[in-house]
């Protein structure tokens, strides 16, 4: 699968430094010439002796150590490189990659290279929550680097948060993303998104709201642009980073996500409902916030607009729409009636209480629902899932 791509897998000095012998392993097995760049630090976790014994290839850790790859072996393996991973990025590494240091082999790899590059954050939970960081990695996300998010568990502390490395097959499947073929069959197309959730308020301080990240949404804009299209995100309050080379539009309420997509949605080409929007909100909002007063208190709410019902009365033909069902049973029936009631093409339907498949992970577990059947996919990454999307969009743009 990957015979004749040359990957450079570059390990700084995280603990997860062990899951980066998996991730060799599996790219050597797929054909892929694998060369691995180390920190000092990561030595002292990982002996290089074990990733020259999977790759095949010397590792390289000093920077002015034996040159064996031609006069300047950093310059040699830029120029034959078809992607870059780093993982575990440890925020030393990622802090030096931002600010365009040449300290070690990684960075100064980093520096040369004109590949895609896939960069996989590993720490602890409140060096990943740090604002430097967070300005650090928007840094390498505007040069249009692949990032993928760490993932919650148990940390080398001992105490529990978001900081662990994705499961190494996880960034496989990533990194065989990238180095598929580009397809641009979106070239000159326009494509709207939408993600997150909204906040309903009732008081300056409370809102409703729901538990959506924005991931999948933010997954099929990345992927849409690398596609060709250009691409409108109209996303709710998210962490997330905005991908770079789209449209930005943030909301906050479904009103406002009424009214964004209302602007955009005359000119897309496709349009892919993924927000989750709230289905009410608050009759009334509080100027001031609402002290305590009493054992209870009732909020009276009122109906929400059905956002992609409203899209859907607006479509005109040749444009593509598709719906999102996140669901906690009978998946497929709602989605049935959510595919004819909208006016879409078809439905991305999943169980959000499925492991892997409901919110804030970074896999899903979907099935499209058609007129003509419904399509079952397995578990995958939310990017994979984004392409698959695409694939099926594309095809009745043809029509």
């Amino acid at each position: 699968m990957l015979q004749g791509k040359t990957v450079l897998l570059g390990v700084s000095g995280g603990i997860a430094a062990y899951k980066a012998v998996e991730i060799c392993s599996r790219l050597v097995k797929l054909g892929a010439q694998v060369h691995v760049l180390m920190t000092p630090a990561a030595t002292r976790l990982v002996a290089p002796l074990t990733f020259q014994a999977i790759s095949g290839n010397p590792v390289k850790v000093e920077i002015l150590g034996e040159q064996v790859h031609g006069h300047v072996d950093h310059v040699t393996l830029t120029h034959r490189a078809d992607l870059l991973i780093v993982a575990p990025a440890t925020a030393n590494t990622i802090a030096n990659l931002a600010g365009g240091h040449a300290g070690d082999w990684i960075t100064v790899t980093a520096l040369g290279v004109q590949c895609p590059v896939l960069v996989v954050p590993a720490m602890e939970a409140e060096m990943y929550a740090n604002p430097l960081t967070a300005r650090n990695l928007q840094t390498l996300a505007s040069l249009g680097w692949r990032l993928m998010e760490p993932v919650e568990g148990r940390l080398a502390s001992g105490l529990m948060g978001k900081g662990r490395l994705p499961e190494p097959a996880q960034i496989v499947e990533e990194a065989l993303a990238l180095l598929a073929p580009q397809r641009r069959d979106l070239e000159g197309k326009r494509v709207l998104v939408t993600a997150g959730t909204t906040r309903e308020p009732f008081d300056p301080v409370r809102f409703i709201g729901n538990r959506s990240t924005g991931k999948m949404g933010y997954a099929i804009a990345e992927a849409a642009r690398d596609r060709g299209a250009s691409v409108v995100l109209v996303s709710g309050p998210s962490t997330l980073t905005p991908p770079a080379g789209v449209q930005f539009v943030p909301i906050e309420s479904c009103l406002d996500l009424l009214a964004a997509c209302q602007t955009h949605f005359a000119t897309a080409d496709i349009t892919i409902a993924a927000a989750a929007p709230a289905d009410y909100r608050p009759a009334e909002v509080a100027p001031e916030k609402i002290k305590k007063a009493g054992d209870e208190m009732t909020v009276r709410l009122v109906k929400n607009p059905d956002v992609i019902a409203a899209l859907g009365q607006q479509k005109r033909p040749g444009q593509v729409t598709i719906a999102f069902a996140a669901e906690t049973e009978k998946i497929v029936e709602h989605a049935r009636k959510k595919l004819i009631s909208k006016n879409v093409d078809f439905v991305v339907a999943n169980d959000v209480t499925a492991a892997g498949a409901g919110f804030g992970t970074d896999t899903n577990r979907v099935s499209f629902v058609t007129q003509e059947g419904v399509e079952e996919l397995p578990l995958m990454t939310k990017r994979a899932v984004s392409d698959r999307i695409l694939d099926r969009a594309v095809a009745l743009l043809g029509r």
